[in-house]
């Protein structure tokens, strides 16, 4: 997967969760998506993280 920015994985889980919703995908898919979901909210969480970390450095140093 390619590195995406906080906004296309969020946007992309929402995809997902349609997706899902919908109740038309097989097993395969619903594996496959599910993986995909998975990797997207760890995206999602370091890059939370990540900017956490910058905010509090920011008020560390001022």
């Amino acid at each position: 997967m390619s590195e995406l920015n906080y906004n296309q994985a969020m946007s992309r889980l929402e995809t997902i969760l349609a997706e899902l919703e919908e109740g038309k995908k097989s097993v395969d898919e619903l594996s496959e998506l599910v993986k995909e979901a998975a990797e997207l909210v760890k995206t999602c969480r370091n890059k939370l993280k990540t900017t956490e970390e910058d905010i509090q450095k920011a008020f560390d140093g001022a």
